[in-house]
């Protein structure tokens, strides 16, 4: 291959220059001036598994029992009888100075507090759910669709009504 002159920055190249001068710089880029190893594209580890011992993670789906909804309503549940029983021993701490209280009264004087409480507990759930998207299935496929009316008589007795059952 034989140099050509450099190009001035101020000309544009010819058709042969610009040929030779993008040969030039794929030359340069795939033939590089000290050789290097090649970066891997890939790796597959082929050692055996241990038998015993520490073994690699494995996925754990999850299949729950309760509903979401449902587990955070027992949890709700939980903190409203704590909190009951909180305001309960409050309530019996206070009063236990001034008179004789038996633990039926504490009751009874905490249970618009715990009545509340669940009030509120139900008004949260129900706006949880009120405020969760409707899911829609599609099926595909044909439909067939059927009607049926079954029409009985329970007539019985000596004076008895006769009429439609069905509404």
């Amino acid at each position: 291959m034989e140099p050509l002159p450099q190009p001035t920055a101020h000309l544009p190249l010819t058709d042969r220059e610009a040929a030779a001068e993008a040969e030039r710089i794929l030359a340069a880029a795939y033939h590089p001036s000290h050789p290097t190893t090649p970066s891997a594209t890939h790796y597959r580890d082929d050692t055996p598994l241990p038998t015993h011992g520490p073994t690699p993670p494995v996925p754990q789906p999850d299949h729950r029992i309760v509903p979401a909804w449902a587990a955070g309503t027992a949890v709700a549940s939980i903190g409203v009888g704590a909190g009951s029983v909180g305001l309960g021993c409050c309530a019996w701490l206070v009063l236990q100075g001034l008179a004789s209280v038996t633990l039926y009264g504490v009751l009874m004087v905490t249970l618009p507090f715990a009545g509340a409480a669940m009030l509120a507990t139900a008004t949260g759930i129900a706006v949880s759910k009120a405020r969760k998207p409707v899911s829609k299935t599609v099926y595909e496929g044909p439909v067939t669709q059927q009607t049926t009316h079954h029409h009985t008589s329970t007539t019985k007795g000596l004076i008895a009504r006769t009429g439609d059952t069905t509404r």
